[in-house]
């Protein structure tokens, strides 16, 4: 298997020749052009050919007939620990944090995906199709680079690295600042003022000449794309006073922010949708687990969707590793809590190719963009649906997975040959 590793856009594997034609379908185009009932869709090279009512299917394309089934983009879980970690208690398979090195903000994940993670398989067999995996906190209030990743087959696994910086300025970053708040806030503006220095004065730093600072080196280089707002700063946030300093940081360094988990946000949306902060949130987060979060609310996401903000979403706690899968049966929660069923399909599409910067390839069926196409056996956004077709980069994948298998071992207890100890 290759796995591709670039730091600017997401490419394509191996191109693929073949021509599939889905045909009779009712496609959530999630673009301009809505829904297309007994539409079509045309993949071609691994890229969106076509789609629209009435095509005919290609000489020689292989056809699949929806029969009016729903046709969508690919979804994208917009935090996970894909690819970094196996199993919890067994560290030789976990590879999400550098909690122990003596840098945070530089420490990257891309090096540590690993494509043949039995997880990915199985969240794409449920239509997930891309995903962010995130590094997990340390000692320090940076956690690092978290990559974008496509889930697909041998070639068609790509991975962007550095899609962005992950840091907390809630609750939990104050014991890794000196136990307040503000202490948080106050090192998260020294990390950026000594990178600003850095930037600025590299000689004397290569001259040991330089002032001290309070990350080291590797970090200063790390910060330097989120100072300048090239790079996506993700802030791990919940307390509506906390995502309100985050707004005054955003506006007052001019960086690019998107705010992860924000279970108060609701309380500032028409703040965050003024100063167009995107917000990636888990939608069954209601009641509080903590005091940052006595504000959680199932209405969470309705709540910001109305105001304006972006809404993307995650799925939390065991499924950031191992249940990533779940990623629909959580944006019908959103729907269950208030809203719009349209909108809840773009968190899961469009606009989280929108939050991570690959927009222009993934979020939309439109010709020309990568041929991420699922195609559901009932609504999309329904807990009993599952796909019968996924396509990633214009592949078709195997929906046969590692628990698929399982079952199919041990479904006839009837048989006496071979015994049940050697299946």
């Amino acid at each position: 298997m290759k796995t591709l590793i670039v730091a600017l856009a997401l490419v394509s594997g191996a191109a693929h020749a073949e021509t599939t034609a889905i045909v009779n379908a009712t496609v959530h185009t999630v673009s301009a052009a809505g829904t297309i009932s007994s539409g079509t869709v045309i993949i071609e090279d691994g890229r969106i050919k076509a789609v629209g009512a009435g095509l005919a299917a290609p000489a020689g394309a292989t056809v699949i007939d929806a029969k009016g089934a729903p046709v969508t983009p690919g979804f994208m879980n917009s935090f996970t620990r894909l690819g970094l970690l196996e199993i919890e208690q067994y560290v030789s398979t976990d590879d999400t944090a550098a909690a122990d090195a003596p840098f945070a903000a530089a420490f990257d994940v891309a090096a540590g995906l690993n494509p043949k993670s039995v997880a990915i398989p199985i969240t794409r067999a449920k239509g997930v199709t891309r995903a962010i995996s995130a590094p997990d906190f340390g000692k320090s209030m940076f956690a690092g680079q978290g990559a974008v990743i496509t889930l697909g087959d041998d070639d068609a696994f790509t991975v962007k690295a550095r899609a962005a910086m992950f840091v907390s300025l809630g609750g939990a970053a104050k014991s890794r600042a000196g136990g307040a708040r503000g202490a948080a806030v106050i090192t998260f503006r020294e990390a950026l003022a000594d990178a600003r220095y850095f930037d600025r004065n590299r000689a004397d730093f290569d001259d040991n000449r330089a002032r001290a600072t309070i990350v080291p080196r590797l970090d200063l280089e790390a910060l330097i794309p989120v100072l300048q707002g090239r790079q996506l700063l993700a802030i791990d946030a919940h307390r509506a006073s906390d995502i309100t300093n985050v707004i005054a940081l955003a506006a007052e360094y001019k960086l690019n922010v998107v705010l992860i988990g924000a279970r108060e946000a609701w309380q500032v949306a028409d703040d965050l949708a003024k100063a167009k902060i995107p917000v990636v949130l888990d939608p069954t987060n209601n009641l509080p687990n903590q005091f940052e979060s006595l504000g959680s609310t199932l209405e969470n996401a309705a709540r910001l969707q109305a105001a304006g903000v972006t809404v993307a979403f995650m799925t939390t706690g065991d499924q950031l590793a191992h249940n990533p899968r779940d990623l629909a049966q959580f944006a019908g929660n959103a729907v269950a809590n208030g809203m719009p069923w349209d909108a809840a399909l773009a968190a899961v599409t469009r606009n989280p190719a929108a939050i991570w910067g690959i927009a222009d390839r993934y979020g939309t069926l439109e010709p020309g963009k990568d041929a991420d196409v699922v195609v559901w056996d009932g609504d999309p956004l329904e807990v009993t649906s599952s796909p019968s077709h996924v396509f990633v980069l214009g592949a078709a994948t195997d929906l046969t997975t590692r628990q698929t298998k399982l079952r199919d071992r041990y479904r006839d207890l009837t048989r006496s040959e071979p015994p049940l100890g050697y299946r």
